[in-house]
């Protein structure tokens, strides 16, 4: 006999679509959420509502923290989403 399944499983994601959500453009991602992005010098930008963050293309880094990382990891560190909702919410359409 098999174990139920449960109602709304995870999906699993693949290697690719993993890849191809570190690389996503942060800038897109978070003026669709309505976070307020302020430009400064050599592409990078600053976010208000986090003093000290800084974002640039798919990656940003918040030196006062000592955290950086990818578009999943914004996602996950910063915003404080799961694995599972930070995938959904950077490849959503």
């Amino acid at each position: 006999m098999t174990p139920p399944s449960s109602p709304n499983p995870s999906p699993r994601w693949t290697r690719e679509q993993i890849r191809a959500a570190r690389q996503v453009p942060l800038v897109p991602l978070l003026q669709k959420r309505g976070v307020q992005i302020i430009p400064r010098e050599a592409g990078n930008f600053i976010l208000p509502a986090y003093p000290g963050l800084i974002v640039k293309d798919s990656y940003w880094r918040w030196p006062e923290r000592n955290l950086a990382g990818n578009a999943i990891d914004f996602f996950m560190r910063v915003l404080g989403l799961s694995f599972h909702d930070a995938m959904r919410q950077i490849t959503a359409p």
